[in-house]
């Protein structure tokens, strides 16, 4: 009996507050883990229209403001007192950095913030590494973690550097970008300044308008009045196919932590939609000393290719926040949500079903109409009917303004599979790389031609 207060008494004050810029299905999906783990689950997203706004795993939500975004945070923050906070979107991270240093400038008065954020991250001089693309791969290297060739680029005389040693294709990325929006794949020399140039327009006033009025997303108009830097990196192609894995870690270890390869993509530029998990050794390897180099605590998630003909797995880049697969209760060790509800309450890992047996699994709503979705678990949130419904007809999607340049952009759903090589006109505005073709079977180990697509 005592055994079991001791239980209720950790589940009822473990707290964690989500956040999230951005209209994602997976914060509202790990919102759902994490309350199935035993936490008391707060958010902070925008309104209206989020999905965290759709589940009944959230007990008190709070409005993300675009324009003032710190100072929303931090009432929030204030109001909940989480145990933890859990950032769903890159630029959530990048404003818990921002806050933290903020927290450390005010000295005592700061100091229970700048502890929260700490505790939350993990070491503070990890902040800087997991924000920048080239410094995390250069780190990963010193760790013995296979990468593709990798530079800076601060001028456009260093991309002519890069030319005389490296052969195209080339993989450009600008910093502080997530979705494809700043990754180039550059074919030919022509191309290497045109998209040099792109990427260097991507935080202009145009495309923050654009973003508030399509996509009603106020938060692209910050960087923009703040004059944001941010790098530019080149990278070497790796001819392959994509996969990626998810951990949670605490203090530099790792909990749990669960890989894929994947299947099926929306279109050539979108984002994973079917996948198949695999155990391979290489990423969690590159997870684990990822994590125990920058003392990472939470959720982050790694890309890679797996390289055709040697299978030799190369990581192409980290998201610091969660990912698709976060929220997924697989067998034992894979349970992230409950690991981590397990940590902060320090109580055993819970011993929970998992939601499939399938190594194949449909992410929803991302599912493309494809033969291959009838041989996979289907990853619906049970329960929770308001949350479909918003799911399949997202908020910011309603307006005529969207619908129009969507269906201008609408790009047909694809596999991974052997194909040949993109052309000019399949330039990468896409998460990670591109793949296209036509489906991978399972147990078949095909190629794509391009590296991953990056898990939103």
């Amino acid at each position: 009996m005592n055994k079991l207060k001791s239980k209720d008494a950790a589940v009822s004050t473990t707290k964690v507050l989500l956040t999230d810029t951005n209209r994602w299905a997976l914060s509202a999906r790990l919102a759902i883990g994490l309350s199935e783990a035993g936490c008391q689950v707060s958010a902070i997203c925008p309104k209206p229209g989020h999905p965290l706004l759709k589940t009944r795993a959230v007990q008190r939500t709070f409005r993300y403001s675009g324009f003032h975004p710190l100072t929303s945070l931090t009432a929030a923050i204030e109001a909940v007192e989480p145990d933890l906070i859990v950032p769903s979107c890159d630029r959530g991270v990048r404003h818990l950095h921002e806050l933290y240093a903020r927290a450390q400038s005010c000295g005592t008065d700061g100091s229970k913030l700048a502890a929260l954020i700490e505790r939350s991250l993990g070491a503070p001089a990890s902040h800087s590494t997991v924000s920048s693309r080239y410094d995390l791969l250069k780190l990963a290297r010193e760790e013995g973690v296979r990468v593709p060739n990798t530079s800076q680029v601060d001028t456009p005389e260093d991309l002519e550097s890069w030319q005389a040693r490296e052969c195209f294709p080339w993989v450009l990325k600008a910093d502080g970008t997530w979705g494809g929006g700043g990754v180039k794949i550059v074919q030919t020399p022509d191309q290497v300044q045109q998209s040099y140039a792109q990427l260097a327009r991507m935080f202009r006033l145009g495309r923050a308008i654009k973003r508030l009025v399509v996509n009603r997303d106020s938060f692209w108009l910050r960087p923009w009045w703040n004059r944001s830097q941010h790098a530019v990196t080149v990278q070497s192609y790796i001819h392959g196919r994509p996969a990626n894995c998810a951990v949670v870690c605490w203090q530099g270890r790792v909990l749990s932590g669960i890989g894929v390869e994947v299947l099926s993509s929306e279109g050539v530029t979108g984002p994973a939609s079917i996948v198949r998990v695999v155990d391979n050794a290489e990423m969690m390897f590159a997870a684990e000393r990822i994590a125990s180099r920058l003392g990472l605590s939470g959720f982050f998630g790694l890309d890679f290719m797996i390289e055709e003909g040697s299978g030799d797995t190369y990581l192409i880049e980290m998201n610091p926040r969660t990912t698709p697969l976060c929220h997924l209760r697989l067998d034992k060790g894979r349970d992230m949500a409950g690991a981590l509800w397990a940590q902060l309450a320090d109580q055993p890992l819970p011993d929970a079903r998992p939601v499939t047996h399938n190594e194949m699994i449909a992410y929803f709503p991302e599912v493309c109409d494809s033969e291959l979705v009838k041989a996979c678990f289907l990853d619906i949130p049970q329960g929770e009917p308001d949350l479909v419904e918003e799911l399949l007809r997202p908020w910011p999607n309603r307006t005529l303004l969207f619908r129009l340049f969507s269906r201008a952009n609408r790009k047909p759903s694809v596999g991974v599979a052997e194909t040949q090589p993109i052309q000019a006109d399949d330039q990468l505005k896409t998460p990670g790389y591109a793949c296209h073709g036509t489906l991978a079977k399972p147990g078949n180990n095909t190629s794509s031609v391009h590296a991953p697509v990056r898990p939103r």
